[in-house]
């Protein structure tokens, strides 16, 4: 289970484009107007870690589970 991160704010400010952007995607539509985003846009990011990587190594464990973040771009909040 990852860390979650809702984007919200008021409309037209840059919430798709910050979600665009930390999920090194281009998913969430993005334009100069208004309500732009109706549907939240999600997406799940993997978070890589060399330091458990390292330890893997050590304790060599069945199976490694990195973390990972759950981003959700909801429609701007009036």
């Amino acid at each position: 289970m990852g860390l979650g991160i809702g984007l919200v704010g008021l409309p037209n400010v840059g919430k798709s484009t910050t979600f665009n952007a930390l999920t090194k995607a281009q998913n969430a539509e993005s334009a100069n107007y208004p309500f732009c985003t109706i549907e939240p846009n999600k997406a799940v990011v993997p978070v890589p870690d060399k330091r458990l990587d390292e330890l893997a190594k050590i304790v060599n464990p069945e199976r490694i589970q990195h973390s990972t973040l759950d981003f959700v771009d909801i429609a701007g909040l009036v």
